[in-house]
């Protein structure tokens, strides 16, 4: 495999981009996969985790959520309302936008959403395991830098 060079080389390093693209899919399927047995020890999707986590953030809103978790407001809107419904979360308002108002958890979705983050917790360690800190921070922010690279393309 040839190596990124540092001359302008732009064919190298956008092949390895490509390549590192279709990881991040594949291990984003396994991700999903893998939340969906966490979040059934508490009764819930990997969708309706993560929307319990985003929500437990603060003043989130449907819109912000989307955003977050780059999926699109209606998906986002239906399992809100679902959570709602549930007793998981409720919507209040939101005093900056009227028709966008805030999802915030109920106690009963606190409750759910740390039996799934205490589920996680041996999955994470595993995982984890064979990774420093030092690799796993540094995986971060080149991932970020990536994402925000795309933004600003």
């Amino acid at each position: 495999m040839n190596e990124p060079t540092h001359d302008g080389d732009a064919g190298d390093a956008g092949d390895e981009l490509a390549l590192l693209v279709a990881d991040v899919y594949e291990l984003a399927g396994a991700l999903r996969g893998a939340g969906e047995e966490l979040a059934a020890v508490a009764g819930q999707t990997q969708a309706r985790w993560q929307l319990l986590s985003v929500a437990s953030t603060g003043d989130a809103t449907v819109s912000h959520a989307a955003r977050r978790l780059g999926v699109s407001r209606q998906a986002v809107q239906r399992v809100a309302d679902l959570l709602v419904k549930d007793g998981l979360a409720r919507y209040d308002r939101n005093p900056d936008h009227r028709r966008s108002p805030h999802l915030h958890l109920t106690d009963r979705g606190r409750d759910k959403l740390a039996a799934i983050t205490e589920a996680s917790r041996g999955w994470r360690a595993s995982v984890a395991a064979e990774l420093s800190q030092a690799e796993l921070r540094r995986t971060r922010k080149t991932l970020a830098d990536i994402r925000d690279g795309v933004a600003g393309a």
